[in-house]
This record gives C-alpha cells, sequence and structure tokens, in this order.
C-alpha cells in the first residue's frame, strides 16, 4: 500500500516535517545496505525523539497497514535493516534517540536509549571508571539498539559473553503500539518469562527496542596483549586451554587470524605490519586483562607464553610493551575484513562449532573449498575462544567477481551442511537478517521453525514489523 498525503501528514505530525524523509537523496544513506547486497527502496525514512513517539508512529503505520523497518545505524552484515525494493515501507531509525538516560556505578548499570553509538557507551563507562565491554569493529557507528536485536558479539564473549548477556532490561514499543516498560536494574528477577530475552536477538521482528539497562563491570587496570605463531591449526585449542588455566579465566580475548590475512592488511591496510620476522601458517591474538592493578598479570602472561613455547604450542610470539603497540597488534585483526574488500569478491560464513571442533571445521572445510572452487582463497578468522569462525572465502586472483560471487548459494551450502553436520550456528553473532532466511528455513528444526512463526504471530499478526526478516513463512492459520 503505498504512503498517502493523510499518513504522510499525520506521521510528519508526530515527529515534525523536518524528521520526515521523503527526498530520494536523502534518503540514499538510510538505504545503504553494509555488504551491497540489497539495493532497497522505502516510502519514508522517519526519525523519531521519544519512545511515545515511536509508539506513535507505530499506531498510525499499522492502522494504514504500512510495514515497518526499525533501522539503527543501519552497519549489519545479514540485511535486517534493509528495505525491500517496492517503496511500500517505512523505515524507522532511532538515531535521534541517544540519550543516557541514567548510570548508577554502585549497580554497575547504565539505562541507555536505542540510538547511542557503542563507542560513546563505552568511553561514558569508561569516565566512570567502568567497562562496558560489547566490542566490534562498527563500535564507532553502531547503535545499542541495534547491537541487542542482533544479539552481537565481538571481541569480548569469551569473557563477558554475548549482548544479551549484557542487558538487565528493556524497553520496547510492541507491534500494536503499545510501551513495554521492562527496565528492571535487577541481576535477579525471577517473576515469569524472560521477556527481554525474546527482543534480544530478535532483530526488530516482534517489537522495537527504545531504551535499555545495561551491565557494566570494573574498568581494566592492567592488560597484556600478544600475538602468537602457532605450530599448527591443532595448537590454537591447546594454547587457549593453557591460557585459560593459567590465568584463572583472565583471559579477554583470543583471536585466530591466518597467514593470508596478515598478507592482505600489511598489502592493503595504513600502519599494518607484520611484527614477526618469519612467516607462520597461522596465528593466535591473545589478550588478558584484570581489574587489579597488583595482579601479577605480565608475570603470568609471560609464563603462559614460555610454557607454550617449551611444549611446542607456538613458534614465536611478540608481546606488546605499551597501548600503542597493543593496537598495531590489534588493527591486524579488525583491519582484516576491509583488508579483503581489496582482493575482490568474498563469500563470507559466519559459522560456530564447538570449540574443541574447530581445527576439524578448518581442515574439512577448506578441503571442501579447494576441491569445489579451484582457485579460491579461504580466509578464515575470528572469536575462536567462543567457537564463531568467520569462514570468508576470496575470489581467485584474475577472476571476475560478478561470476564468482554468483556461486555464494552453493558455497553456503556446502559449508554450512558441513557446520550443521558438527552440531554447529549457521550464523554465530551477524543475525538472519534477509541474507540467511531460506538457509535457517533449510536446517532449523520444523518444531523449532514452527515455535518461531507462533512466536511472530503472538506479537506481529499482520506482519508488518520488520518483514520477511528471520521469519519467512507467515504461521499457517
Amino acid at each position: 500500500m503505498p504512503l498517502d498525503q493523510a499518513l504522510f501528514d499525520r506521521l510528519a505530525a508526530i515527529v515534525g516535517t523536518n524528521a520526515c524523509i521523503s527526498d530520494a537523496a536523502a534518503m540514499a544513506p538510510y538505504l545503504h545496505e553494509e555488504r551491497g547486497l540489497y539495493h532497497g527502496k522505502a516510502a519514508l525514512v522517519v526519525r523519531p525523539g521519544s519512545t511515545a513517539e515511536v509508539a506513535k508512529l507505530v499506531r498510525a503505520c499499522v492502522a494504514a497497514g504500512i510495514p515497518i523497518i526499525p533501522q539503527g545505524g543501519n552497519t549489519g552484515l545479514c540485511g535486517g535493516a534493509a528495505a525491500g525494493e517496492d517503496a511500500s515501507e517505512v523505515i524507522l531509525n532511532l538515531g535521534r534517540m541517544n540519550k543516557v538516560r541514567s548510570f548508577d556505578p554502585t549497580n554497575f548499570t547504565m539505562t541507555v536509549e536505542a540510538g547511542c553509538i557503542l563507542a560513546d557507551i563505552q568511553a561514558k563507562a569508561a569516565a566512570e571508571d567502568c567497562l562496558f565491554p560489547l566490542s566490534l569493529a562498527a563500535e564507532g557507528s553502531c547503535q545499542i539498539g541495534g547491537n541487542l536485536a542482533t544479539n552481537a558479539g565481538g571481541i569480548n564473549v569469551l569473557r563477558y559473553g554475548n549482548a544479551r548477556d549484557l542487558v538487565l532490561g528493556l524497553e520496547v514499543v510492541l507491534p500494536d503500539g503499545r510501551i513495554w516498560n521492562g527496565l528492571r536494574a535487577l541481576g535477579k528477577d525471577n517473576t515469569g518469562y524472560a521477556l527481554r530475552q525474546l527482543f534480544v536477538g530478535a532483530e526488530g521482528t516482534l517489537g522495537i527496542i527504545t531504551a535499555a539497562v545495561l551491565k557494566l563491570y570494573p574498568r581494566p587496570k592492567e592488560t597484556a596483549t600478544a600475538l602468537c605463531a602457532l605450530t599448527d591449526i591443532e595448537a590454537v585449542t591447546k594454547l587457549l586451554n593453557r591460557a585459560r588455566a593459567i590465568s584463572g579465566d583472565a583471559v579477554t580475548a583470543f583471536e585466530l587470524l591466518p597467514r593470508i590475512g596478515i598478507e592482505m592488511c600489511v598489502k592493503h591496510i595504513a600502519g599494518c605490519t607484520d611484527p614477526l620476522s618469519e612467516p607462520h601458517p597461522w596465528y593466535a591474538l591473545i589478550e588478558f586483562s584484570t581489574s587489579r592493578p597488583d595482579s601479577g598479570l605480565r608475570a603470568t602472561f609471560d609464563k603462559l607464553l614460555e610454557t607454550a613455547f617449551e611444549e611446542g604450542i607456538i613458534a614465536d610470539a611478540v608481546i606488546a610493551e605499551s597501548l600503542e603497540q597493543a593496537k598495531n597488534l590489534w588493527r591486524l585483526r579488525e583491519s582484516l575484513p576491509e583488508a579483503q574488500k581489496h582482493e575482490g569478491g568474498s563469500i563470507k560464513h559466519d559459522i560456530a562449532v564447538p570449540v574443541s571442533l574447530v581445527p576439524e571445521f578448518l581442515h574439512r572445510a577448506m578441503a571442501l573449498i579447494t576441491a569445489n572452487f579451484p582457485g579460491a582463497r579461504c580466509v578464515p578468522f575470528g572469536h575462536v575462544g567462543d567457537g564463531n569462525v568467520h569462514f570468508n572465502v576470496s575470489q581467485p586472483l584474475g577472476a571476475d567477481k560478478a561470476a564468482y560471487l554468483a556461486q555464494w548459494g552453493e558455497m553456503n551450502r556446502l559449508v554450512h551442511d558441513l557446520v550443521v553436520s558438527m552440531n554447529g550456528s549457521i550464523s554465530a553473532e551477524h543475525g538472519i537478517g534477509r541474507l540467511k532466511v531460506e538457509e535457517m528455513e533449510h536446517y532449523k528444526d520444523p518444531v523449532e521453525l514452527d515455535l518461531i512463526r507462533r512466536i511472530k504471530h503472538t506479537f506481529d499478526p499482520a506482519y508488518l514489523l520488520n518483514p520477511g526478516k528471520v521469519v519467512a513463512v507467515p504461521l499457517k492459520k
């Protein structure tokens, strides 16, 4: 149903004319999708400034039968905030709702609105000698509402958990326009179903998150960071186990990088250098942290590396001796997705398997690619400490990018079949969005799919809230 003038006037009356964007050029940034896989259109972009305005907008759109696309920083990688192609939907962008409503250092909580930039939340926590540990590459532009809606992961999951582990309460506008105020800053609340967990990870299909109570931690006073060259891929889990045991579980991050990834970063990203004198097939980037300034963390860290070297787990290592050196090591990891763009097309797989099976998965998956896609270059990296591997595959040198990317579905099926056979997940932290709806339909247990559809139907029987994302098929009546 197209947006008529009467409805436009009604929406403009709610948020103000300046917060209603209908010009095609002005709407373009809200239609951009990070990977360029979707090129949608929208009837209108609205930018509410309060939860009350969100509720009024939802009621008006639902009454008119207009679909709504909730949107945060629009940095997602699965098209979860992408509009369709028929210009029938209203994008509801939450960027104006960016206030910190309260900060409680004694309770270690912060209440923020959905449009707050993740990096700004981190900075606010740090200014109060606290830590908000969610950290990912897009933190300078992604918004906390989207982080929660996709259950974002990032580099600190091993120590602190996913986004759903970092939220105590939510405020949500439901698909009928009602407001659920669940902003309780409680570590324990056993009064019925944990409703907030329905909305975290639902990608805006069950409700629009407008505010959240976030869980904070004491700010680390000491960190230790090193890039370790592994003797082989089997060594990665051995090193992780040694690190967790020797540190008393002070491992904040444990990231895997392949040699080809280091080479791509050095070649394409300014400021990236190879920190070791000789090349090695695999590397682990390890970080310990503690809030105790007199913990002896560095001595423990040195002991780990000495032991790992003596046991033949690592062949070499470089330890960051300053904050700047630590940033340089992290730049190699954080720049890898950008470096891959310079190498042509890349087919992505955001998968997870049990940590103990990561080496086996990599052997088998790389063998599958070599056998079925000659010349394709495997660039697996990521949060191996929690079993999440970004199994990216760059096009063969000199290949046609479009022709290569046309094999996306075929390659996904091979890799995802392997992942599922190993009791893994086809989406570890990026969500389902539009990109993986068919894959989820293919792999999910029928009972599980039925439950998902029933939950969607209960909350949004008209299927107007972020349609086509996560849930592909309406519940059969």
